[in-house]
């Protein structure tokens, strides 16, 4: 008998908690699908109350084909937002691990100073010194120009990439490390064939952080950028929700809703796993 409730209560659990989760993945979902389906509402239906989500007069392109006719079309500023993304990606990956190791294994004077004036920039916020970055990048001739744009989306990335990457290297048992010195890895090897490889949930993390700030940030874009063909894809938004004598395109507005979702959704669901256990790396030795 005392079996049975056991298993009852157990049964019951379990069901309770899928019930949870089923639920919740259905209000996560249900915006996403929404709005997806909205995009294909012919651009007259798509300007009416919302409801029902999907088109009742058929499937219709006709808002990715508006949106295409923004500035200089959707390609140009999505392979402006590719490119700006994917160099942030390299250069903050590259800066952070190189900085990381330097960090959790290497002793030189004032090591936790640096380290922490480091960190200390995170407290700052990004309005506040938008003037200065415009002054020193006109100064350098990189006022309007995506790898100016690079160069700030990287050095606000680095504080936080750092400090995600010296906490990976610092979970790395040291025995490991002088057991590849002991068989003659140098620093370079070391950190290439022999870190780098326990360290991959960390990098991965950091990347998609990378990406996905510097996919979506706007105020950079926007007051960095005045030339048209140099616009990102969150800038180009701007003129849909703006629209035309004040009109907003709802079903064009959607559609670049769409299609700014889609690549940040493929990376994180392929990436996920990496993504959870690089954020954990650190927290227990």
């Amino acid at each position: 008998m005392a079996e049975a409730m056991s298993r009852n209560r157990k049964v019951g659990f379990s069901l309770a908690r899928h019930s949870t989760g089923l639920i919740a993945s259905v209000l996560f979902l249900a915006p996403i699908v929404w709005t997806v389906l909205s995009t294909f509402k012919p651009a007259q239906e798509a300007r009416q109350p919302p409801l029902p989500p999907w088109p009742t007069s058929g499937f219709s392109i006709e808002n990715y084909e508006t949106l295409n006719t923004f500035g200089d079309g959707l390609w140009a500023s999505a392979q402006n937002s590719i490119y700006v993304s994917v160099m942030t990606v390299l250069l903050s990956v590259l800066v952070s691990v190189l900085a990381g190791y330097g960090f959790s294994r290497f002793r030189f004077p004032f090591r936790d100073f640096f380290f922490v004036l480091i960190l200390s920039t995170i407290m700052i916020p990004f309005q506040s010194i938008l003037t200065p970055i415009f002054l020193v990048l006109t100064k350098l001739g990189l006022h309007n120009t995506l790898t100016g744009l690079v160069c700030v989306y990287v050095t606000l990335q680095l504080p936080f990439s750092i400090f995600m990457m010296r906490n990976a290297f610092d979970a790395v048992p040291r025995e490991i490390e002088e057991a590849a010195r002991m068989d003659g890895a140098d620093n370079v090897t070391m950190l290439i064939k022999v870190m780098l490889p326990l360290v991959w949930p960390g990098v991965v993390t950091i990347a998609l952080f990378a990406f996905l700030g510097a996919w979506n940030e706007f105020l950079a874009a926007l007051v960095l950028m005045t030339d048209q063909s140099k616009f990102t894809l969150p800038v180009m938004m701007t003129a849909l929700q703006s629209g035309r004598f004040g009109a907003i395109d709802w079903g064009a507005v959607q559609a670049g809703v769409t299609v700014m979702m889609v690549p940040c959704l493929i990376l994180f669901l392929a990436l996920q796993r990496f993504y959870i256990r690089g954020l954990m790396a650190g927290a227990v030795k």
